[in-house]
C-alpha cells in the first residue's frame, strides 16, 4: 500500500525561522508515533518539508506543484498568514490543509482546518484578566505590518472598547525589523500602561532586548511568545512579560508533561525547547491522521469536512474538539519568570465567562 505523503510547511529562515527546528521535530514525533501505531489505516505517513520562511509566492509554488503532481495528499504546518493566503488558492481544496499557527480568524476556504489560537479565544479573555486582575486599561499595539497583526488589532480594538479600556497608539513596522528606537520613543510618550506585541520571532526578540535596555516599565503581553524567544531575549528583556497560548513547555498537566517527556526522550536533552508553535505541528499531523481515518483513508475534502464536526481526541493540550473546522482547546496565560514561563491561569473557554 502506498505511503500517505504530507507536505510540512515550516519556516527555516526569516523572522519566524526561530520556530522551525522545534516545529519540525514535533511533527516528526507525531509521524513516528502514528507509524508505530500501524500508520493511517495501514498506510505509513511520510512528511516532506517545505521551507515556509521563503517568499510566500515561492512557498505556494512549491506546495502547489507537490499537490498537483500527486506527490502529497495533504498539507500542514506553522507559517505566517501571508503564506497561508497564498497557499489556499494553490491547494484549491484538492487535499486537506491543516493550518496550525495562531491567526487573525475568519478563514473559511474549503478544505482548510485550523488548530491554532484565534483572538476571540486567546486575546479577548486574556485582556479581560489583565484588566480585572492587574488594572491594565491603557494599551499600545506594536506589530509587524502584515495580515496577522493588522487583523488581530481590529479584533483587539473591539475587545478594549467593550472593557472600557483605551488604545493609546498603534505602531507597525516592517517584518524583519531590528531597530525599535522610534516605537520605543512613541511608547514612552503615549501614556500607556501596557504594550500588546504582535511581532514575530526575531522581531519580538529584538523588541524585548531594546525594551529591557531602555528601562521602560510598561507591562508587555504577546500571543506569540515562546521559550526560544525568552532565551534569545535574555532576563533583562523578559521582565513584566506575559503570554497566552494553548501550550507551554512548563504546562503542569499530565498530557503536557507526558508530551515533553516523549519529545526529550526521542530527541535528547539538547533538543530545541518545546513551544506552542512546535507543538501545534504535532497537533496538525495528528489531526490529519484522524481526518484520514474518518474519511476511509482518501483525501476527500468534502467528506472530511462533513465528518470533522465534533471530532475529538486527547493531545498535549488536553482534550480538543473540532468545531466549524477550528480546534476548540484550552488556553493558558503565563508570565515570564526569567527564561521560563510560569503558567498562571487557564483562560475561560467562553471568553465572556469570568
Amino acid at each position: 500500500m502506498d505511503d500517505l505523503d504530507v507536505a510540512l510547511v515550516v519556516p527555516r529562515q526569516g523572522p519566524a525561522g526561530l520556530f522551525g527546528p522545534s516545529a519540525e521535530l514535533c511533527a516528526r514525533l507525531a509521524e513516528e508515533e502514528i507509524n508505530e501505531e500501524a500508520g493511517v489505516l495501514g498506510r505509513r505517513l511520510r512528511l516532506t518539508v517545505v521551507d515556509g520562511g521563503a517568499p510566500p509566492a515561492k512557498v505556494a509554488g512549491q506546495v502547489g506543484q507537490l499537490v498537483g503532481s500527486g506527490a502529497v495528499q495533504a498539507v500542514t504546518g506553522w507559517h505566517v498568514s501571508t503564506v497561508r493566503q497564498r497557499l489556499v488558492p494553490e491547494i484549491a481544496g484538492r487535499v486537506p490543509y491543516v493550518y496550525t499557527a495562531l491567526y487573525e480568524g475568519g478563514e473559511r476556504a474549503p478544505g482548510v482546518f485550523l488548530t491554532g489560537e484565534t483572538p476571540e479565544r486567546q486575546l479577548r479573555p486574556a485582556l479581560r484578566w489583565l484588566s480585572s486582575e492587574l488594572g491594565i486599561r491603557r494599551w499600545t499595539i506594536v506589530g509587524d505590518d502584515y495580515v496577522w497583526p493588522r487583523g488581530t488589532a481590529r479584533a483587539v480594538r473591539s475587545y478594549l472598547a467593550e472593557q472600557g479600556a483605551l488604545l493609546c497608539d498603534e505602531i507597525y513596522v516592517r517584518l524583519g525589523t531590528q531597530d525599535f528606537s522610534e516605537p520605543l520613543r512613541r511608547i514612552e510618550t503615549s501614556g500607556c500602561e501596557a504594550v500588546l506585541m504582535l511581532l514575530v520571532g526575531d522581531d519580538a526578540v529584538a523588541f524585548n532586548r531594546a525594551f529591557g535596555a531602555a528601562g521602560l516599565d510598561q507591562l508587555r503581553f504577546s500571543p506569540l511568545m515562546d521559550e526560544n524567544m525568552l532565551l534569545a531575549s535574555g532576563v533583562e528583556g523578559t521582565r513584566g512579560l506575559f503570554a497566552a497560548a494553548g501550550f507551554f513547555e512548563t504546562l503542569p498537566t499530565g498530557d503536557g508533561l507526558d508530551f515533553g517527556a516523549r519529545y526529550h526522550a526521542r530527541f535528547g536533552p539538547q533538543a530545541p525547547p518545546l513551544n506552542s508553535m512546535g507543538e501545534s505541528c504535532y497537533e496538525g499531523v495528528r489531526l490529519l491522521a484522524e481526518l484520514f481515518r474518518r474519511s476511509g483513508g482518501e483525501p476527500d475534502v468534502r467528506r472530511m469536512t462533513a465528518l470533522s464536526e465534533g471530532l475529538g481526541y486527547d493531545g498535549p493540550r488536553g482534550p480538543v474538539e473540532v468545531r466549524d473546522r477550528h480546534l476548540r482547546q484550552k488556553m493558558f496565560l503565563a508570565a515570564a519568570d526569567g527564561l521560563e514561563f510560569d503558567v498562571l491561569y487557564q483562560l475561560p473557554l467562553d471568553p465572556l465567562d469570568h
